[in-house]
């Protein structure tokens, strides 16, 4: 369990999906992003009012300022974990960077490491950072996810929650 970093209860969650929504399963993150943004929209009281949603779409230097604006982090995005496709991983803190600079499958992954690094260069990195990974099946051409990534969606979703959730009960408890 990484340790605690400093989240006021009122400080911006940035949730970032990331991805390309024309090849297929590299735009889940952005899909899952937008599943979470409606459902918000439609039921506010059952989500933090500081969770952030953004369309991170192929990652640039732009979206720096929403990085560094945020207390936290939480990146959705298709990335090589050596599972089944569909398979949901989060990984905390240090453990983005090394699955980061392991095989790379979409050039996001790689903007994704430097955006990260760019806020740590200028001492902005948000306190507490997660990468909620989909196994991806296909990143071919293709307006939607394969059958496979498209029943991740929830449980991401879950996981995305769960982790606000956890952040902001470990920043009450610490006061």
């Amino acid at each position: 369990m990484p340790t605690i970093a400093h989240l006021a209860v009122s400080e911006k969650v940035l949730v970032m999906g990331v991805g390309n929504t024309l090849l297929q399963d590299d735009g889940i993150g952005v899909h899952v992003t937008e599943s979470l943004r409606v459902s918000s929209l439609a039921d506010p009281g059952a989500f933090d009012p500081a969770l952030a949603f953004v369309d991170g779409g192929t990652i640039g230097l732009s979206l720096l300022p929403e990085i560094e604006d945020a207390a936290a982090v939480i990146v959705i995005d298709a990335s090589e974990i050596g599972e089944q496709p569909g398979t949901v991983r989060v990984f905390h803190d240090g453990e983005i960077d090394s699955q980061l600079s392991g095989k790379r499958r979409t050039v996001h992954e790689v903007a994704l490491a430097d955006l990260f690094a760019a806020a740590a260069i200028r001492g902005r990195s948000p306190g507490r950072r997660a990468l909620v990974a989909i196994q991806p099946a296909s990143t071919e051409l293709g307006l939607e996810p394969t059958a496979a990534v498209q029943a991740a969606i929830p449980r991401a979703r879950e996981a995305v929650m769960a982790l606000a959730k956890q952040w902001r009960l470990e920043a009450a408890a610490h006061g």
